[in-house]
């Protein structure tokens, strides 16, 4: 009989390299300008599903009652902002204004209460001793040159605020306990945003009797006069209601 004979299969295996031919890898390049071209499609797709907050029932009646193609004097915006502000406490009244420039600014005294009182501070060790705890109690700070070096330290919580002193706003002055008087006595400077001519400031409550409300307005115009493009004044809860000021701006 023949004898069996062991073959090592080992060393006639061959190594197989398998390529893809012409019509797999146009397919494959098809299928990823697919995925390229449906995410390109769909991005802009993505941006455009946001979400727009809806407004409250309440709030869509208040908006129907203001004619938006109306600028109202002074008296009639008032009136129409009490009748319709909807909140069950006393909302705040604020006047937003778009001016010419940005950075314009002014100081300005309203004749009546605007129903937020501000706290204003001198700096000196205590008040610096508060901030370095964190504890900013205060809306106004005011300071003598002599203390700028030492509230430099702070002007990374400060700057942001808007509380770092500054001579243009009356907040650095050689005479503070005069500038607290004053600023406590309801003198403010109000300024524009960073980025845009715009401002926003609290003019008073919807409680306050009309009259108030009225001539808070007629001070903001005066002190921004020649300056001012449009003005608005809306409640906590409450649409704008456009304010003519153009007529009171020419009679001053």
């Amino acid at each position: 009989m023949g004898s069996t004979k062991n073959v090592d299969m080992s060393a006639t295996q061959s190594k197989i390299k398998i390529v893809a031919s012409a019509d797999d890898t146009a397919v494959s390049n098809l299928d990823e300008n697919l995925e390229k071209n449906t995410a390109e499609v769909e991005a802009p797709a993505k941006v455009a599903q946001k979400k727009v907050r809806p407004r409250s029932p309440k709030y869509a009646s208040a908006r129907s009652k203001v004619d938006k193609t109306t600028t109202y004097d002074p008296f009639a915006a008032v009136e129409l902002l009490k009748r319709l502000s909807y909140t069950k406490f006393d909302g705040t009244v604020e006047a937003h204004a778009v001016l010419k420039e940005v950075g314009e600014s002014a100081t300005i005294t309203f004749p009546h209460s605007t129903g937020k009182k501000r706290v204003v501070v001198i700096a000196d060790d205590k008040v610096l001793a508060e901030i370095e705890a964190g504890n900013i109690n205060f809306d106004v700070l005011i300071a003598s040159p002599d203390m700028m070096p030492k509230l430099t330290k702070y002007a990374r919580v400060l700057g942001p605020r808007g509380l770092m002193p500054n001579p243009k706003m009356g907040t650095l002055t050689p005479n503070p306990e005069k500038a607290k008087e004053t600023l406590e006595a309801g003198a403010m400077t109000i300024k524009t945003e960073k980025k845009a001519p715009l401002i926003h400031v609290s003019i008073g409550k919807v409680s306050s009797d009309t009259k108030d409300l009225v001539e808070n307005i007629e001070a903001l115009v005066k002190a921004f006069k020649g300056k001012m493009l449009r003005l608005t004044i809306s409640a906590t809860m409450s649409p704008g209601i456009k304010v003519d000021f153009v007529a009171k701006e020419a009679t001053e």
